[in-house]
């Protein structure tokens, strides 16, 4: 029996593999919603950096441009409008 793989331990290892990849799906492949991506990002920032970030503004850029800017916090670029000097 020692150095045998016994034909149940296989099939459990088989069928815990496919179950893995069948709920490992990205969310690209299931498709996604941009505007959604754009104000859950917005709250990100907010979260991220208080309040020097003007969360309502940023949200408000996203449902006007129904999601097509995304910002990234780490990227001055996309979040500078939406920082204020206190």
């Amino acid at each position: 029996m020692t150095g045998k793989i016994s034909p149940l331990f296989t099939f459990v290892a088989i069928l815990i593999i496919c179950v893995i990849n069948i709920e490992a799906n990205p969310a690209i492949a299931t498709g996604y919603d941009p505007l959604e991506v754009c104000i859950e990002n917005c709250a990100q920032c907010k979260k991220m950096l208080g309040a020097w970030f003007e969360g309502h503004l940023c949200a408000e850029s996203c449902l006007e441009m129904k999601g097509k800017r995304i910002p990234e916090c780490e990227n001055f670029a996309s979040i500078a409008p939406f920082i204020n000097r206190l």
